[in-house]
């Protein structure tokens, strides 16, 4: 004769058995999953753009900072423009990924770097020193490579 604490047990180990299969059905979907999009997926929809130059004899142009309106120091604020560029190799997977996730570090520091001049100040200045601390400030964040030359495209003193 079965008393309450046979049924109660065999309740018991039916419940753990259908959590196991719960488990492992759910580990194999997850592992077929990154399977499939790793081999069959193509770059992710959110990107960073990046583009060829001169079939690759230069590396690669990276374009991930995109377009900045920053507002400058002054009592009644202008605006600058900026689009900020520079060549990388792909090749270096590692450096290829921290660029990726420092985007929007390298865009704080563009933010803040320019929009503590006022109009004025930045018109005095010239271009290449403003590239040249910008390139110091971005290099002193990366960690697994170094940008050599910065690019603007776009470079508007609205103000």
């Amino acid at each position: 004769m079965k008393t309450k604490r046979d049924k109660g047990s065999g309740i018991i180990s039916y419940v753990y058995r259908g959590l196991i299969i719960c488990l492992m059905s759910l580990a194999l979907i997850l592992i077929g999953g990154t399977i499939y999009g790793f081999f069959f997926q193509g770059p992710a929809p959110n990107s960073v753009q990046i583009d060829i130059l001169n079939d690759g004899m230069e590396g690669q142009t990276f374009t991930g900072i995109g377009q900045i309106r920053i507002s400058t120091a002054d009592p009644q604020p202008g605006m600058v423009i900026l689009f900020i560029s520079f060549n990388y190799f792909p090749e270096d997977r590692a450096f290829s990924e921290e660029l990726a996730l420092r985007v929007r570090d390298l865009r704080e520091i563009a933010l803040e770097y320019i929009g503590s001049f006022t109009a004025g100040e930045l018109q005095s200045l010239s271009e290449e020193s403003i590239k040249a601390e910008l390139l110091r400030r971005f290099n002193a964040v990366l960690r697994l490579g170094q940008i050599d030359v910065l690019f603007f495209s776009d470079f508007m003193i609205i103000g």
